[in-house]
């Protein structure tokens, strides 16, 4: 079993490999997050997914690690796949590669993201 938060390596091409991680965090007087850390070339990116109406992250009634809006949109962000469509989308976008350090807000990625793992 994997341990939480571990660094895991997505190879997207010969010349592009990221390494990820996921973790839940929680702040003080904020909602409860879902992120998906992406390094390469030292520069870190992380994919924020904040709770918030019509949000759903990790909790009672979904397994750890998933995400999902109110049109239907999900994601398991453990799933290798999950966060290959992630880095699709935002590079598709011009996000990736980012600046030195950034944070993206996931939700903006979510249905993007979901239809390519759903076609893939």
């Amino acid at each position: 079993m994997r341990k939480k938060g571990s660094l895991r390596r997505l190879v997207v091409d010969e010349t592009t490999t990221y390494l990820w991680s996921v973790r839940h965090r929680h702040g003080q007087g904020r909602p409860c997050e879902e992120v998906v850390g992406l390094l390469r070339d030292g520069r870190r990116t992380r994919i924020v997914f904040r709770a918030g109406p019509g949000r759903a992250v990790e909790g009672g009634y979904q397994p750890g690690g998933y995400v999902s809006d109110e049109h239907g949109n999900g994601l398991n962000l453990n799933e290798p796949g999950s966060v290959r469509a992630l880095v699709d989308e935002a590079a598709g976008r011009g996000l990736l590669p980012g600046p030195r350090e950034q944070e993206v807000d996931g939700w903006t990625l979510l249905p993007g993201a979901a239809a390519r793992r759903a076609a893939g």
